[in-house]
């Protein structure tokens, strides 16, 4: 099965995921769950990992969280967060499930993985987050970007569904491609404002909507 297939997995699917890597581990309770297709346990993944090796500890906030998959690897993959705050404006009614597999193969996050229903603009962010979404569709990425700014947070963000009307090219499509200039725009709108950031990519067999923005606030 490819890694960008939309198939959802099924318990029958774990012997997919045979060794004890965390990863295998963490896949074979998605299975579990049977909610999920594969693709988006991939890009979890691969954004978590990234996001941890430069961001430790604070408050977890998964806007746009879909099933909150992202909320819980990032609590997997450092138990020094708290808590991990996962916000939607629709929660899939099987989030639970998904959170329930999870958190019988790791016991330590129960009640620390808190799903909100409701509009990204309604939840108050903090200098200690870590803000952070997989594939938030269009203008909702700068909202984001526009919640972690304003606290002065830490942000990760991957990008998708770039809205061309609503996010800013800053006339850069003459260069490069219009989504390219887009992301462009919001690192440097980052650096701008006091962001250390960091530009990477998840592999792209996952998905060509791949470019990862992260950025740390320096403080003077």
């Amino acid at each position: 099965m490819r890694k960008s297939s939309k198939n959802r997995l099924s318990p029958q699917q774990q012997s997919l995921f045979p060794d004890n890597t965390l990863f295998d581990r963490i896949a074979r309770a998605v299975c579990r769950a049977g909610t999920l297709p594969r693709k988006e346990l991939h890009e979890a993944w691969e954004v978590a990992r990234r996001v941890r090796r430069r961001y430790r500890g604070g408050r977890v906030l998964d806007l746009a969280c879909g099933h909150g998959l992202l909320a819980h690897i990032m609590l997997i993959l450092d138990d020094s967060s708290e808590i991990a705050i996962a916000v939607d404006k629709e929660i899939p009614p099987n989030a639970e499930k998904l959170s329930g597999a999870l958190v019988e193969f790791w016991p330590r996050l129960q009640n620390r993985i808190i799903y909100k229903k409701m509009d990204i603009n309604e939840i108050s962010t903090l200098p200690d987050d870590i803000v952070v979404s997989a594939h938030a569709c269009g203008s909702l990425t700068d909202l984001i970007i526009e919640k972690a700014v304003y606290q002065h947070a830490r942000v990760a963000v991957l990008p998708c569904c770039h809205n061309l009307e609503k996010s800013s090219t800053e006339s850069l499509e003459g260069w490069m491609d219009s989504t390219l200039a887009v992301d462009t725009v919001r690192a440097l709108s980052l650096r701008s404002n006091g962001y250390k950031i960091v530009t990477q990519t998840i592999p792209g067999d996952i998905t060509p909507k791949n470019r990862l923005l992260m950025g740390e606030y320096l403080k003077p």
